[in-house]
């Protein structure tokens, strides 16, 4: 009886975290799922399943779904279009990201004897310097409603592209100059990725830059619209199908 009472209110306190109340922040009017603007999109939502690097479903993540800003939807849509006519879906791994979202991973971070998943995110990186090497944040861009993780998928082959790294690898190896300049798309021969690999990051990137959205430095499949529409409101309302 005493664990059911402890799970329940564990749950109750993720509920809570997340909860719709009447503020600016939990206000999701000018959002829209991804796939009601992109029919075709391919969903991984990597938090609402446990092969993420924390190794559990994300706190906020309450349907295996995303969502953005409509704005930033409908550029999304003008990217999808774009790489269609080259032969390639997209793939989506997250997008809004609620705050409660950020806080869990803070929890984790702040966890130094959690690493289950670190042989499969994260072997290179002491999990100590997780915050001093801005791994992880108190803030992110996706709780903003207009950043989107994906990658894209080859519908001759009907595989997913090989970009030379995984979706939420800690390291260098994820840095969209590795193996050369994003800038001009020229190789730099390397041991880490391959040309082609590197010019299958160019096509997800030339892409997103054609139609609004702007890199970052660190993470080759992280984009945020440039003229997003809410660049200082940090959402609340759960991940759920509107």
């Amino acid at each position: 009886m005493k664990k059911r009472i402890f799970i329940a209110f564990f749950a109750v306190l993720a509920f809570v975290a997340c909860k719709k109340d009447k503020t600016p922040e939990s206000d999701s009017s000018d959002f829209t799922t991804i796939t009601s603007v992109v029919p075709d999109a391919i969903l991984e939502i990597r938090y609402y399943g446990t092969y993420n690097f924390v190794g559990t479903r994300i706190d906020g993540y309450h349907q295996p779904t995303a969502l953005l800003t409509r704005r930033a939807a409908d550029s999304l849509r003008a990217v999808s279009d774009d790489l269609k006519a080259q032969g390639y879906r997209i793939k989506i791994y997250d997008a809004y990201r609620p705050q409660c979202a950020v806080d869990h991973f803070v929890r984790w971070a702040a966890d130094i004897a959690d690493t289950a998943m670190k042989r499969y995110f994260y072997p290179n990186v002491d999990k100590s310097r997780l915050f001093e090497l801005e791994y992880i944040m108190e803030k992110s861009g996706h709780t903003r409603g207009s950043t989107v993780d994906l990658t894209i998928f080859d519908m001759r082959t009907e595989k997913e592209v090989d970009m030379g790294g995984v979706f939420d690898w800690f390291g260098s190896e994820s840095h969209p100059d590795c193996g050369g300049d994003p800038v001009t798309g020229t190789y730099r021969p390397n041991d880490t990725i391959t040309e082609v690999q590197f010019a299958n990051r160019m096509i997800l990137r030339n892409a997103m830059l054609r139609h609004g959205f702007k890199p970052l430095d660190s993470e080759w499949w992280h984009f945020t619209l440039r003229d997003e529409p809410y660049p200082d409101t940090y959402f609340t309302f759960p991940v759920e199908q509107l």
